[in-house]
């Protein structure tokens, strides 16, 4: 459930094919996704799951996001 939506927020924001995208994905590099593209993606998945993510540099991943969304949710 998590992992689907942050597939379907990166694709939204970097023109991607959902197919493209998964727990292994490096957004920036596999992605081309610049620090612009980034920012977009993290306020996408903070308005989605309402939470707040304060560190963004530990989102390499699409993995690193579905672990902070899932801690965030849980506290």
């Amino acid at each position: 459930m998590v992992f689907e939506k942050i597939q379907e927020i990166i694709a939204e924001q970097t023109g991607k094919d959902e197919s493209e995208i998964t727990l292994e994905t490096n957004v920036k590099e596999d992605l081309d996704a610049d620090s612009l593209d980034l920012f977009q993606i993290i306020q996408s998945i903070e308005d989605e799951f309402e939470i707040e993510i304060e560190d963004y540099n530990a989102i390499t991943t699409v993995q690193d996001a579905v672990n902070v969304v899932e801690s965030l949710k849980q506290n």
